[in-house]
């Protein structure tokens, strides 16, 4: 007996050993694109160049320990050199200005707006996850275990959801992956923190433009503006259900766990004197997340993080996919609106869509990834009605809301329309 206890105290001391040097020392936290082409980039004149040769990171080198305790994720992808184009500011269409700099804790972005008056973000690809980092992990030289997760989001997942939403019918952003070089317009203010990247160049989600292809929009609201506008007028805004509905079963499709309200703008169409809330998605960073190892298995554990699913052929623990504003616009909402708007959705997403929305990506990335991604999706297409059942059952029990949603707390709305956003019509 105690032969086997110190056997089973020797395995778990190596297993520890095994996860503290897989996920410790790493030399950087944050790491911009490497371009093939040009060893001193600092001096080269990149106006003389359409396109430059480019890999998203090569932070997420692997070796075999890794793969099996962090995962293979999308590593190979990052590191992949793909041709993109190259973008100067002072000449994309006709010229833009800097509206402010924004972007969450790990996304750098510029906000841009056109001549005519159209809002873009420039979304970088490369993510900094120093922020996430905390003191007590860098003291022991773990923050590999923060740094090294960003391999399981995909560089180039966002341009693949696009073409992936023109066959579903759902409103996108259009982003396009783009190199910026350090320019004049830029400055000293952002040269250094957006020079010589990659981004996604894509509309914003919010804008008194219309970008949409929906006529008689007059404006695009972030959530938090939809709520006040509904406050103004609780009888003549409404949302369009059957269009979010079928949004978020496109989620779950694609995989994207990560849906909260400030990932979504509501494009406003006006009808006679009323206002009608079209949804138009934002921020698609993790779709298709491929966490896969020991130690994202561990933390992805429905009882340890349940909102960070991996990106599988069955979805495997629907609750941790519905989010506070799904219970705030659709309560209430008839299920056969989700089973129908299902039923749709497997109807445009054939087979032949799916594989025809692959040619987005660049030749060298579909080879790495595009078979056993369209496998997945295709999976999911197959169980989508179950899903959408499970999906309506999950919202029709939970309570209404008791707090504002994520980007709303400052929203100056009734107490009544906190709950839910039919609570005060």
């Amino acid at each position: 007996m105690k032969k086997l206890l110190w056997l089973i105290f020797i395995l778990l001391i190596g297993f520890i050993g095994l996860i503290y040097f897989s996920v410790s020392a790493t030399d950087k936290e944050f790491e911009t694109a490497t371009i093939k082409e040009f060893k001193d980039i600092e001096n080269i004149d990149f106006r003389e160049h359409d396109s430059v040769l480019v890999a998203a990171s090569s932070l997420y080198k692997t070796n075999p320990l890794k793969n099996i305790m962090q995962g293979e994720n999308y590593r190979e992808a990052w590191a992949t050199l793909v041709k993109v184009p190259v973008l100067f500011l002072d000449t994309l269409y006709g010229g833009m200005e800097i509206v402010k700099e924004g972007g969450g804790t790990q996304t750098h972005s510029l906000r841009l707006k056109d001549k005519d008056g159209y809002l873009y973000s420039l979304r970088s690809v490369n993510k900094d996850p120093s922020t996430h980092v905390l003191e007590f992990a860098r003291s022991l030289r773990l923050e590999n275990i923060v740094v090294d997760a960003i391999s399981a989001s995909h560089p180039y997942g966002d341009i693949l959801t696009a073409a992936l939403s023109e066959k579903a019918n759902v409103l996108h952003t259009h982003p396009k992956v783009v190199f910026v070089p350090k320019q004049k317009f830029l400055g000293k203010k952002y040269n250094e923190k957006y020079g010589n990247r990659l981004f996604l160049l894509e509309y914003e989600t919010e804008g008194e433009k219309n970008w949409t292809e929906y006529e008689n929009v007059n404006e695009i609201l972030d959530t938090k503006h939809l709520q006040e506008l509904k406050d103004e007028y609780p009888e003549k805004v409404s949302v369009d259900k059957n269009a979010l509905v079928r949004a978020r079963l496109f989620d779950l499709l694609i995989g994207d766990w990560d849906r909260h309200a400030k990932q979504w703008g509501w494009g406003i169409r006006v009808e006679d004197d009323t206002f009608k809330a079209i949804p138009v998605a934002g921020d698609r960073d993790n779709a298709f997340f491929n966490l896969e190892g020991v130690i994202p298995g561990i933390i992805s554990n429905e009882s340890i993080e349940p909102k960070v699913r991996p990106f599988e052929e069955e979805i495997d623990y629907m609750p941790g996919l519905v989010y506070p504003n799904d219970v705030y616009f659709l309560t209430d909402t008839p299920e056969q609106i989700f089973n129908s708007e299902a039923k749709k959705l497997q109807e445009l997403m054939t087979d032949e869509a799916i594989a025809d929305a692959f040619k987005a990506w660049p030749k060298e990335i579909y080879e790495l990834d595009g078979k056993e991604i369209a496998e997945k999706i295709k999976s999911r297409r197959e169980n989508l009605v179950e899903y959408a059942k499970e999906f309506h059952r999950i919202i029709s029990e939970k309570e209404l809301l008791s707090k504002p949603l994520k980007g709303s707390e400052d929203a100056k709305i009734s107490p009544e329309l906190i709950k839910c956003f039919e609570c005060g019509s």
